[in-house]
């Protein structure tokens, strides 16, 4: 018998079930895909992760390997448990989210060559994102996202710490909301910054796939908008479930998305299977995909109402939508053409987080026209997926990403369904290496390149 997936995949492009207006940018955007600059292949998996004694501790009481592309080589930089996100400073140090603690770790370089690491500040509440931003005025500002609030702190080179804060958007829903009586799944906020200061808020579901979501207020599974003092917050894009990296391109007010799509799909094809309705493995396995999507004003992704699908001939590009069995069986709430197709698919329960965007940094330039993904892992996929980071060239006419490829792999043992490691976010430093949080393992990675013409 045909897998699920080519079954549903031959359906609906026989019967025409999955369907996408055109009237959204991203669907513009992607009249044309042509060749973008990739990576070497990173199967190379026999790169030993260097260790220092003092950072021997488990995982790394034995030998530990990852996959990296040729002439890159990966070291252990720091031990910060349930390291989370990153954040560069302007004068080269690393700073470390730890929403479990409600702290941030600074990570300094030392003149041996190894890393020391300092309290930044405490008592925050589950502060994840992190970002700096230059400001008219000639300041330089690094923003937080708490788990209930946005607020900025001047920073001046040399600092080991917070100082002048000031609270620009506050009373985020959170597990504390009334509202919500401690369930909330995704209460962590992703922000991004743009050219005029306005900052970006996302404000994920708490739930899996509950419609009602869209109707709370604030909306969840949502971006919303604030002018640079944050007042005036509107709904700037909706139907991204739980969208954990947001960041603009560079140069551009133009804004990306890592979004986590939803869990336990049932199948939605009226075919003589007999699965209509039925939440099965072997289709959940590989639906909905996850997303890296451009995100514009006014926009709907449509979560929790319809699903990409990657089965047809769009493939991972611009891909048409399945309406949600479970909230909008057969397009009846809500016409799968009215949503925004997303740009790029990721394997389903990869569990996307940090986005880094490779221009204007210095990585290595023959590469550094791409982005970085990481990908923390799937939880009800069987195999499991995801545990890695990857890499999307980035085509420098239609401005759109590539072929997904691997840049780091080997956190998963793939025939034991084991890890040792979860990959959250990537910074890039001034020397063009590549910073890795790992909040499994505790561990900051970092990934260098050896020019091999020099």
């Amino acid at each position: 018998m045909p897998s699920i997936a080519f079954r549903a995949a031959w359906l609906a492009g026989f019967f025409g079930i999955a369907r996408a207006g055109t009237q959204s940018l991203t669907v513009v955007m992607l009249v044309s895909l042509a060749t973008a600059q990739t990576l070497p292949d990173a199967s190379n998996c026999g790169n030993i992760v260097q260790v220092s004694d003092s950072q021997r501790m488990p995982p790394f009481d034995v030998d530990r390997f990852l996959c990296l592309p040729p002439n890159f080589s990966v070291s252990v930089y720091a031990r910060v448990p349930a390291a989370r996100f990153l954040a560069m400073t302007p004068d080269g140090k690393l700073l470390v989210s730890q929403p479990a603690t409600g702290s941030i770790v600074l990570v300094e370089k030392q003149d041996d060559g190894s890393a020391a690491t300092f309290s930044f500040d405490t008592g925050l509440a589950r502060a994840q994102d992190m970002l700096f931003h230059d400001d008219p005025d000639g300041g330089t500002y690094l923003y937080v996202a708490e788990a209930t609030r946005i607020s900025r702190y001047p920073y001046v080179a040399g600092d080991y710490g917070l100082h002048d804060g000031q609270v620009l958007i506050d009373g985020l829903p959170s597990s504390s909301s009334d509202e919500l009586r401690a369930a909330y799944a995704h209460e962590l906020k992703n922000i991004a910054v743009d050219s005029g200061g306005r900052i970006y808020v996302s404000i994920a579901s708490a739930t899996n796939a509950d419609p009602s979501e869209r109707y709370s207020n604030p909306a969840r599974g949502a971006i919303y908008v604030y002018d640079p003092d944050g007042s005036n917050g509107r709904l700037y894009a909706q139907g991204l479930r739980n969208a954990e990296g947001v960041r603009f391109f560079p140069g551009t007010d133009l804004l990306w998305a890592a979004v986590n799509n939803r869990d336990n799909l049932a199948y939605p094809f009226h075919d003589d299977s007999g699965w209509y309705g039925q939440v099965l493995q072997e289709y959940v396995n590989d639906h909905p995909p996850d997303e890296f999507t451009f995100v514009r004003d006014g926009g709907d992704y449509g979560w929790p109402f319809a699903n990409p699908n990657p089965e047809t001939e769009s493939g991972w590009d611009n891909m048409p939508f399945d309406a949600d069995m479970q909230n909008n069986a057969d397009g009846l709430n809500q016409p799968i053409d009215f949503f925004d197709r997303i740009t790029k698919g990721i394997p389903a329960h990869s569990a996307p987080l940090g986005l880094t965007f490779l221009q204007n940094t210095n990585f290595p330039a023959q590469y550094a026209d791409g982005a970085l993904i990481a990908l923390h892992g799937s939880w009800n996929r069987n195999p499991p997926t995801g545990y890695k980071v990857i890499y999307f060239p980035w085509n420098s006419d239609t401005q759109l990403p590539g072929a997904q490829q691997d840049f780091a792999s080997g956190w998963l043992n793939g025939d034991t369904g084991q890890y040792w490691g979860r990959p959250v976010a990537t910074a890039i430093d001034i020397e063009g290496a590549v910073f890795i949080s790992d909040d499994y393992s505790g561990t900051i990675y970092r990934v260098t390149y050896s020019d091999p013409s020099r």
